[in-house]
């Protein structure tokens, strides 16, 4: 039986932690940050848990 590989864009944007779970980073801070407000930017720039929903599919691509 062959090895399933791991999905290359997942694991750029895909964190696993000690205890399984899985952290992303907020979408939309690439580019036009002047034209969104500092408070906006602030709650952006961490990072947050991946939804319920989709927790599966990326553990299914990630080979967890």
């Amino acid at each position: 039986m062959p090895k399933n590989k791991t999905h290359s864009g997942i694991k750029k944007r895909v964190k696993v932690t000690g205890s399984g779970k899985l952290l992303k980073q907020h979408a939309g801070m690439r580019h036009n940050q002047e034209h969104k407000s500092s408070r906006l930017t602030r709650s952006l720039s961490g990072t947050t848990e991946i939804n319920a929903v989709d927790r599966s599919r990326v553990k299914k691509m990630l080979g967890i």
